[in-house]
């Protein structure tokens, strides 16, 4: 590596590599967009690559916590803005960025890094694996049936309301399902402007309090040609802590006035909607896409961190060139998992055990594209069951 430096960036400097970042994603960075963006992006955590005193590469993240099967929420690092400006990319200064990111957050003691990749190409060979999936529906004409729960009541909330209510909520709601994430400060420094304040947003309520929000916006779809067409709603945050009051949100949206279809994009795999409707065709799945990438920075304590299923013990080696210290051999019971001497049954890099950590995908699937060294076949069945969650993972917050 000749011609870049990586180093932190230091205070003043934010600006500078927010600019870049921005020009890497095609967004034109205003004064006014940077004033509602600086709280969100300090310097620290962030790395720069620098040429002649100038940025030309940039990796940050924030600190928080995720859920992991069995419902423990461990440290993690959330990488919220990776970009090499155009003129110096395939120069390797993105593996030194990602390299100094990833020693530093398991220098903090960082267990998990994540990250929403804009090119699913890209962050594997880090060790990132996509490690849950969401899935966008379309709903239209939607009646529920009678046996569906009926859900509490919803109020729509006024911008100041919701900066201050919405971020409580969520927080008092916990991180229900695996994959979540909690939201800190330097996080809803921005979305209370951005995500709230250009959203309606609506509160259920059910016989123990608040238990639920959606954030909304609506797009006019009338044309010369349809000049009646309602609007398309669209679903930008959606959480509940329970099916009643999923339900509550989700009649509430299906009944807002001119309104000819419901867009969720991101929801989690088992969004229960369809089998609450009359006719489940009315809620179409459009596409499945990857949400969350994870990265295990501390291969024992995050393995030891997890809930397991039930199945006969299974040995897995890891070999993991980034982060030397995770490489091992690991004995999983259904009791929780621990370094061993034992011969491996399985051997795997750190990518392919992140699919598999939070439950989205199992182990023999993967054996079967390839991805997991089999030594010995009769225990893929036991690691079936062993890495098995009842609930798929998701996370449902865009950083």
């Amino acid at each position: 590596m000749t011609g870049f430096e990586i180093r932190p960036l230091a205070a003043g400097e934010e600006r500078a590599a927010f600019e870049l970042l921005g020009r890497t994603l095609h967004v034109t960075v205003t004064d006014e967009l940077w004033t509602r963006r600086a709280a969100s992006f300090p310097a620290e955590r962030r790395f720069g690559a620098f040429t002649g005193g100038a940025p030309v590469g940039v990796a940050g993240s924030f600190a928080t916590r995720l859920a992991v099967p069995g419902g423990k929420a461990l440290p993690a690092a959330a990488v919220d803005g990776v970009g090499v400006r155009a003129d110096h990319t395939r120069r390797g200064i993105l593996t030194a960025l990602m390299a100094a990111q990833l020693a530093d957050c398991a220098r903090r003691g960082d267990v998990l890094a994540v990250l929403h990749a804009s090119e699913a190409t890209i962050y594997g060979r880090f060790g990132y694996g996509m490690s849950s999936r969401s899935q966008n529906l379309r709903v239209t004409r939607a009646a529920f049936r009678a046996d569906a729960p009926p859900g509490g009541t919803v109020r729509l909330l006024g911008t100041a309301e919701a900066q201050e209510l919405v971020p409580r909520l969520y927080a008092e709601m916990g991180l229900h399902r695996a994959g979540m994430i909690e939201r800190p400060e330097v996080w809803w420094s921005y979305a209370r402007d951005r995500l709230i304040g250009e959203h309606q947003v609506a509160v259920h309520t059910g016989p123990h309090g608040d238990d639920g929000f959606v954030l909304y916006r609506t797009e006019d779809l009338r044309t010369f040609d349809q000049p009646n067409l309602g609007a398309a709603l669209t679903v930008r945050d959606l959480h509940a802590t329970g099916a009643a009051a999923l339900a509550g949100l989700w009649r509430f949206l299906a009944r807002v006035d001119l309104v000819s279809e419901v867009r969720a994009p991101g929801r989690p795999l088992d969004d229960p909607l369809p089998a609450m409707l009359t006719d489940p065709r009315a809620c179409a799945v459009t596409g499945v896409d990857d949400q969350l990438w994870l990265r295990l920075l501390d291969v024992p304590a995050a393995l030891a961190a997890r809930a397991w299923g039930p199945g006969e013990p299974v040995v897995i080696e890891v070999t993991d060139p980034q982060l030397p210290a995770n490489t091992d051999r690991y004995r999983i019971t259904s009791c929780g998992a621990e370094p061993t001497t034992a011969a491996a049954d399985l051997r795997t890099g750190p990518e392919t055990l992140a699919m598999l950590y939070l439950g989205d995908r199992v182990p023999s699937a993967l054996a079967a594209a390839g991805r997991l060294d089999v030594v010995n076949p009769a225990a893929l069945a036991h690691a079936d069951t062993l890495f098995a969650t009842s609930v798929p993972p998701w996370c449902g917050t865009p950083f």
